[in-house]
């Protein structure tokens, strides 16, 4: 089983790698790719850059540094794992990243918000859900 772990570089993110190595140190047998999404660069960024070279070297960067606390953990537990940095919106890339990667599921952190903001605001993980043709398991936040 290949598992995408998506992190956007927050403590909240990290549930999901906590848990996915509990999973594999319980004996499940899966491999692991830590996934993380850019924002494409805006209007101005393009406008004011040297080089779009230069914006593509800072959005893998920024999505490298979003990914070490995830890739320090899995060190930690011993746990091999490949990392991917992605551009686009976050939820369609992510599920891009599943078909083309050939994932069998994604475990990824849900901040908790209530339905009807989902619904207002829309999040990556309702996308997510509802765009991935695997299995999507949203893990909640640790207590504090």
């Amino acid at each position: 089983m290949k598992i995408l772990l998506p992190l956007d570089g927050m403590e909240g993110s990290l549930v999901a790698v906590r848990f996915a190595i509990r999973l594999i140190r319980e004996g499940l047998q899966a491999s692991i790719v830590l996934a993380n999404v850019q924002e494409p660069p805006s209007l101005y960024e393009m406008s004011v850059a040297p080089d779009p070279q230069v914006l593509q070297k800072i959005s893998l960067a920024a999505g490298a540094h979003a990914l070490e606390r995830g890739e320090q953990l899995l060190k930690l537990a011993g746990m091999a794992f490949e990392s991917e940095v992605g551009s686009g919106d976050p939820a369609h890339t992510i599920v891009d990243m599943v078909e083309r990667l050939g994932c069998d599921m994604v475990i990824m952190g849900a901040r908790g918000k209530s339905s009807l903001r989902t619904v207002l605001l829309g999040s990556v993980s309702h996308g997510v859900v509802h765009g991935a043709a695997v299995p999507v398991m949203l893990i909640k936040p640790e207590e504090a």
